[in-house]
C-alpha cells in the first residue's frame, strides 16, 4: 500500500509528517462587524486562505534541508488538500519555524521540526 505524498516543496517531495492539518480562514475587511441593530456584517475580502500546521521527525540532513526552506520567501507547495481529497499546489512561506534535538546520535541527531505554511 503505498502512502499519500503530503507536501512538496519546490518539487521535493518531503517526508511523511508526525502530524498535518489543513486550516482554512476567511479574510475580513475592516469595515465588516456588529452592526446599531446587532447584527453581523461580513467584508470577505478572500475565502478558503489556507494555512498547514505541520510538524516532522527528521534526520540532521533533512534538517538543512527544511531551514533552507524557511530561508526562503515564497515556496511553490503541493499539498493534500482535505476538502478534494487531491493535491493542490500553491505559493506559500514558513511561519513559526522550529527545530528541536529529539536524541544525539551518531549521525548528528533525530530532530523535530515544527512550522506553519502559510498561503498568500
Amino acid at each position: 500500500m503505498a502512502f499519500i505524498q503530503y507536501l512538496t516543496f519546490d518539487g521535493t517531495a518531503l517526508p511523511m509528517p508526525d502530524s498535518y492539518e489543513v486550516q482554512m480562514e476567511d479574510v475580513e475587511a475592516d469595515s465588516g462587524g456588529e452592526t446599531e441593530a446587532g447584527t453581523v456584517q461580513r467584508d470577505v475580502v478572500r475565502m478558503g486562505v489556507v494555512s498547514i500546521p505541520v510538524s516532522f521527525s527528521v534526520s540532521a540532513n533533512w534538517l538543512k534541508t527544511l531551514t533552507g526552506f524557511k530561508q526562503k520567501e515564497k515556496i511553490t507547495v503541493g499539498y493534500f488538500d482535505t476538502q478534494t481529497l487531491a493535491v493542490k499546489t500553491t505559493e506559500m512561506y514558513v511561519d513559526g519555524y522550529k527545530a528541536a534535538l529529539v536524541k544525539d546520535t551518531s549521525r548528528k541527531g533525530l530532530w523535530t521540526v515544527s512550522f506553519t505554511l502559510r498561503e498568500f
